[in-house]
C-alpha cells in the first residue's frame, strides 16, 4: 500500500511539474525604439495581454522600450539566429533581405493609414513575407502598425527642397531613406534614433524628420523650432520576429501571434491617429511653430527615389491595390 501511495505521489508531482513548465514554454521579448508613453505601446501592451491570455501562459511576452534590447537592426539580426525576439520595424530595413518591403517607406507611396493598411493586408504583401521567410529567416506576425506621417523637424523655416540644401538630416540607414531625404533636398546622415537628441543639441546634425509621437517622446521639441508638415512618408511598422521562433509554435499558437499582433497593430494605430492633434498642441505650448506648406515641390522632387532605387513597377502595383 505504501509503495502505491508513493508511485501516485510520484505521478501526481509529474503532473503538476509538467503543468508548470507548460506555463511560459515559450518566451517572446519584443523591442521597440520608442518610449512607453507612445500611442504603440496602447498595442503592444494588447498584444502581449490577449497572446499570454489566449495561449493560456504557454507563451510569455515581455516588452522592453527605448531600445533596451539594442538597435532595431541589432534586434533583427537576433531574430534571424532564432532568438525569441520581435521588433517593431519598418519596411526600409527588411529590404536588403526581400527588396520589396522598401516600397512601404517611400517618399507618398500613400496618403493615409487606410490606404498603408489595405497594402499590408493584401494578398501581394503576403507573398513578400514567405519570400522573406525564405531569405532572411524573418517572420512577419502583422506590419499594420501605423505611427503617423513624417515631418522635417529643423531650426529654421522650410517651404521647398531648396531650403534644405546643404542641411544635415537624421536618417535610418536604409536606403530608401537616405533616397527619400536626399529627394528632400537634404543631404542624409544616419543615426540612430536615440542619439538624435544630443546630435541635434551638439550641432552633429541641422535637422531630423519624425512622426509627432517619436518627435515629443524624444522632447526633440528643446532643441528644433520648426516642424513643417511635409508627411513625406506614411510611417507604417511591422511585429517582426524570428521564423525558426515562429516555427517551433503549435499552430494555433502561431494563428493566435499573428491575429493577436493583427488586432493589436490597429489599436496601436486608431491609438496614433487620435493623438496626433494633441501632440501638435503640446509642441505649440512648447514654442515649436508647426507649418503648413503647399506639399507639391516636394511630392515632385522626390518622386526619383522610385526610379532610383527601381520600385517603379512596384509602385504600380501597389497603386493598383489602392485603385489608382
Amino acid at each position: 500500500m505504501k509503495k502505491m501511495l508513493l508511485l501516485m505521489s510520484m505521478a501526481v508531482g509529474f503532473t503538476v511539474c509538467g503543468g508548470a513548465n507548460a506555463a511560459g514554454e515559450y518566451k517572446l521579448n519584443v523591442s521597440s525604439a520608442l518610449t512607453l508613453e507612445d500611442p504603440m505601446f496602447k498595442g503592444l501592451n494588447q498584444f502581449k495581454a490577449e497572446v499570454e491570455k489566449r495561449s493560456g501562459g504557454r507563451i510569455e511576452v515581455k516588452l522592453y522600450p527605448s531600445s533596451q534590447l539594442g538597435a532595431d537592426e541589432d534586434v533583427l539580426e537576433q531574430a534571424r539566429a532564432g532568438a525569441g525576439v520581435a521588433v517593431l520595424v519598418d519596411g526600409g530595413r527588411l529590404a536588403p533581405f526581400v527588396k520589396e518591403f522598401g516600397v512601404l517607406g517611400a517618399p507618398y507611396i500613400a496618403n493615409n493609414f487606410a490606404e498603408m493598411r489595405k497594402v499590408v493586408t493584401s494578398p501581394l504583401f503576403e507573398s513578400w513575407v514567405e519570400k522573406l521567410r525564405n531569405a532572411s529567416g524573418h517572420q512577419v506576425f502583422s506590419f499594420n502598425w501605423y505611427q503617423g506621417d513624417r515631418h522635417l523637424l529643423t531650426t529654421k523655416p522650410v517651404t521647398k527642397p531648396a531650403d534644405l540644401a546643404g542641411v544635415r538630416m537624421r536618417t535610418p540607414g536604409a536606403p530608401v531613406w537616405l533616397e527619400t531625404v536626399r529627394g528632400l533636398g537634404a543631404t542624409p546622415t544616419p543615426m540612430p534614433w536615440a542619439e538624435v537628441y544630443s546630435g541635434l543639441q551638439m550641432k552633429a546634425i541641422d535637422a531630423a524628420e519624425a512622426q509627432h509621437p517619436a518627435t515629443y517622446g524624444q522632447r526633440l521639441f528643446e532643441v528644433i523650432k520648426y516642424i513643417t508638415k511635409t508627411g513625406h512618408i506614411q510611417l507604417i511598422t511591422g511585429l517582426v520576429g524570428s521564423k525558426a521562433w515562429f516555427d517551433k509554435l503549435p499552430a494555433d499558437l502561431q494563428k493566435i501571434v499573428r491575429e493577436e499582433a493583427l488586432k493589436a497593430g490597429d489599436t496601436a494605430s486608431n491609438a496614433t491617429i487620435d493623438s496626433l492633434k494633441n501632440y501638435e498642441k503640446l509642441m505649440t505650448e512648447k514654442g515649436v511653430k508647426i507649418e503648413e506648406i503647399d506639399i507639391k515641390p516636394f511630392v515632385a522632387s522626390t518622386n526619383v527615389v522610385y526610379e532610383k532605387l527601381g520600385y517603379t513597377d512596384l509602385r504600380k502595383q501597389v497603386n493598383a491595390i489602392l485603385g489608382r
